[in-house]
């Protein structure tokens, strides 16, 4: 027993700094620390906590709260007076009924939760007043888990259902319409002379059979890494070429079921990104409807709006996890041919659409019977749906709702995170929580840059030579060539310059590539003192408790920030109200003094 309470009051601090927290660079905080809770009553994890602390900052003081029992009430007592002195008003009972207050407490089935498909179990309290006035509180894991009553809980989802109709979740936007189809134009040529003008006599009987065979292929792809970015290019291109939508099939959203049943294949340990990547081919190959062939483009090079880049490279892990994805469904047989399907992972570089065009036709051309003419034509669409999908889709709301925010003086919320994070089984729903709050939350891609906004964002730094272009980041990170990790540094500047935009860094654990720019990310944001937030190392477990801790906290944070920056804007506007009844009331004392003295006011004028 002693030796599993010294492991647990060891890894406490361990706990609170490098996992809740989220900050093992503790000399960054200061060099005084105050323990308070209490826990602090276990001199063992006193202890814990002062050889953390002291081997992170050696000169550090530690101080335990005097009444560290009750310090955090002592806390909610001063918040209870400064929001009680801001709104006027209290709800408080009053302390002779609290002193009275009897209460009992139930957790058991009779408290479960029907109103959704997760049924939680909740905690019934029930009180009562001296003067006999009953109430029963009910502390659940969702909002409409606190209501016993249907009707009272379609209130709740009403109300939520508004919140989120007047703040848009672009994230969730681009998770949903990078895999819609985009309707476009079939380019491939139906007649038999205009086949034959482009391919030798003796091959034409064989390419038509090619032609009409492909036609029928049922498509499967997996919903995983840049396919949140991309997937309108795929889809458009092989619709163009004349496949209907219908059979182009895409693994579900990441969950856990299908994680736990898919992702045992992998031999490698690499980012939840990559890993599951494993569990979304799984889901194809295991699906109901049964795709004729799998596609997992390897993405070599991803199309960007930055400027003045070195390149535009994807991931290294991204780039590989198809191939890696290919070994593990084949090394101990070929369970893709054991369900009578293909695996096709073509490599595209899309920062170089003559190179792509190239490496598609070689691929599909040949596979197919497409001609040169039609591969080219199949991806002038593709690329078309993939400006729809930024630009229309995504960045033209996105702006309607940031001109709001600038009307009203309200925050929205931008996910500085990779495409992937868009997918709700990857970011935990922590955006979500965020926008039943009251927050818009904003994608990478839907930041938006017309060129008025990016003059307002970065004109400043145009101007005086900072940066060659508004797309440009040469001023924070001189080597740029991975895309998505330019993106974010972008993104930060944007967030920094304007007033109504706050940052949330996302990161997976074990991302290569994020790691070396967490420290810029928070320098760009934080410079321009920018409120800002991390959720870095985030994995295939979900912390559904501390999320919420920590997405209520940002939440009162963030309305405390409001409110200093309404209370500013009050002062300033009283004190240029003062000014102008001062100016008002001196302009009437020389109007007086002119009256009563007209050779005064002969030299005045």
């Amino acid at each position: 027993a002693e030796q599993i309470m010294a492991g647990l009051a060891h890894v406490l601090p361990k706990n609170i700094w490098l996992y809740v927290v989220q900050e093992p660079n503790l000399a960054k905080l200061g060099r005084k620390f105050v323990l308070q809770g209490g826990t602090q009553r276990n001199l063992a994890a006193v202890k814990a906590q002062v050889d953390f602390i002291k081997m992170k900052v050696p000169d550090a003081e530690v101080i335990v709260h005097k009444f560290c029992g009750e310090s955090g009430a002592i806390g909610c007592a001063i918040e209870a007076v400064r929001v009680t002195a801001r709104h006027g008003h209290t709800h408080f009972i009053g302390m002779d009924a609290l002193l009275g207050l009897g209460f009992s407490s139930k957790r058991d089935e009779s408290t479960r939760c029907y109103f959704c498909k997760n049924k939680c179990l909740r905690t019934f309290i029930d009180t009562v007043t001296p003067a006999g006035d009953e109430r029963r509180f009910i502390i659940a894991t969702c909002e409409k888990g606190t209501v016993e009553d249907v009707a009272k809980m379609r209130e709740i989802k009403a109300g939520l259902d508004g919140k989120k109709k007047a703040n848009p979740n672009f994230v969730d936007v681009a998770a949903t319409k990078a895999f819609t189809s985009y309707a476009p134009p079939v380019v491939v040529k139906e007649d038999k002379r205009g086949l034959m003008s482009k391919i030798r006599l003796p091959r034409v009987k064989a390419q038509l059979e090619k032609r009409e065979k492909y036609k029928e292929l049922k498509i499967g792809m997996p919903r995983a890494l840049n396919m949140y970015n991309t997937g309108p290019f795929w889809s458009t291109y092989f619709e163009a070429l004349g496949i209907p939508a219908k059979n182009i099939i895409w693994s579900e959203y990441t969950n856990e079921e299908m994680y736990k049943k898919g992702s045992r294949r992998g031999s490698i340990d690499q980012c939840f990104p990559a890993k599951v990547s494993l569990a979304h081919v799984h889901d194809l190959v295991f699906s109901k409807k049964k795709p004729d062939v799998v596609i997992f483009p390897i993405p070599n090079t991803l199309q960007t709006d930055l400027t003045h880049m070195l390149d535009s490279c994807a991931c290294p892990t991204v780039t590989a996890t198809p191939e890696v994805v290919k070994a593990a469904f084949t090394k101990e047989g070929d369970i893709f041919k054991e369900h009578g399907m293909e695996y096709w992972d073509p490599v595209v570089d899309l920062y170089r659409p003559q190179l792509a065009e190239k490496q598609l036709h070689r691929f599909f051309g040949e596979k197919w019977g497409i001609t040169k003419e039609e591969n080219a034509a199949a991806m002038a669409e593709a690329f078309k749906a993939m400006e729809t999908y930024k630009n229309e889709i995504l960045r033209k709301p996105a702006r309607e709702v940031l001109e709001k925010l600038k009307r009203e003086g309200k925050l929205g919320v931008v996910l500085l995170a990779r495409p992937y994070h868009n997918d709700p089984g990857l970011n935990h729903e922590i955006v979500e929580e965020l926008q039943k709050m009251g927050y818009p939350i904003f994608s990478l891609d839907s930041l938006p840059i017309d060129e008025d906004i990016l003059q307002e964002v970065f004109g400043a730094d145009v101007k005086v030579g900072r940066v060659p272009h508004a797309m440009a980041i040469s001023d924070v990170w001189k080597n740029a060539y991975s895309t998505n990790s330019a993106q974010k540094l972008w993104a930060a500047k944007y967030v920094a310059r304007h007033p109504n935009l706050i940052g949330l860094d996302l990161s997976s654990f074990k991302c290569g590539h994020d790691a070396p720019i967490y420290s810029a990310v928070e320098e760009i944001v934080t410079e321009s003192l920018t409120p800002y937030f991390t959720f870095h190392d985030i994995d295939e477990n979900k912390p559904t408790g501390a999320i919420k801790i920590r997405t209520e906290t940002i939440d009162y944070f963030l309305k405390r920030y409001m409110e200093d920056i309404q209370d500013k804007k009050a002062k300033q506007q009283k004190l240029r109200e003062m000014l102008e009844a001062k100016k008002a009331e001196l302009a009437a004392q020389k109007l007086e003094q002119d009256k009563s003295d007209p050779a005064l006011a002969a030299v005045g004028s």
